[in-house]
């Protein structure tokens, strides 16, 4: 299965209505949401995964819809995330055991992938050598590759989509709410939640299908215009 916009004009004419990217969309606010439709739509998402996914990228990327690198220079870095730090221990539990793991494996994406045991989780998953090059995850398509796994597993609290959202239909604010701890416990979820409300309504607008695969050998539908 996959899924798809049937008309992504309307979805963005919709965000242009509104303060979530509008009044004008940047290429690169364009860009950015392509990358994640298109990384739901390989994993037939239903449209409210697809919404929080969008209003969650929205909200950690400050809205700029474009993966990000971790604030804070080397010295925070090594600080918060390095076994020569002050907290070893939690360098431990992200597999940061070699000097310079702090800054190397710091925060990057849609969402903030950090330490060594979650690039090499991540890279496994995707075959993409995250280890080697970290920076990778800095790349729209692999960033939004990397959200839709994570949220889909639940690489990044332990929790994931299916806990809270409908499999078919629109969500909630409610359970939008609910959804933020995929991703960080209740931080901003509210706001994140009113977020994904109005890409859940562009997509609509743009009339987010998901389509089972066609019988092998049975061609496409021609459109009328066509016949």
């Amino acid at each position: 299965m996959t899924a798809a916009l049937a008309a992504p004009a309307a979805f963005f004419d919709v965000l242009r209505r509104t303060d979530v990217l509008g009044p004008t969309l940047t290429a690169a606010e364009v860009t950015g949401c392509n990358a994640i439709l298109d990384a739901c739509g390989t994993a037939a998402w239903p449209i409210a995964d697809v919404a929080y996914a969008l209003g969650t990228a929205y909200h950690e990327t400050a809205g700029t819809m474009m993966p990000i690198r971790e604030l804070g220079g080397a010295a925070y870095l090594r600080r918060m995330y390095d076994i020569e730090g002050p907290r070893p221990d939690k360098a431990k539990v992200l597999g940061n055991l070699q000097p310079g793991d702090g800054v190397r494996f710091a925060g990057r994406g849609y969402v903030q992938l950090t330490g060594r045991r979650n690039y090499l989780r991540a890279g496994t998953a995707l075959a993409r050598n995250l280890v080697g090059n970290p920076d990778l995850a800095l790349r729209p398509d692999i960033a939004a590759a990397i959200l839709v796994r994570g949220m889909r597993e639940g690489w990044f609290t332990g929790q994931d989509l299916d806990d809270d959202l409908p499999r078919a239909g629109d969500a909630t604010l409610a359970q939008f709410v609910a959804s933020r701890d995929i991703i960080n416990g209740r931080d901003k979820a509210a706001k994140i939640a009113g977020e994904a409300m109005i890409f859940q309504a562009a997509l609509t607008a743009g009339r987010w299908i998901v389509a089972a695969p066609r019988p092998a050998g049975k061609p496409a539908p021609r459109p009328a215009n066509d016949r």
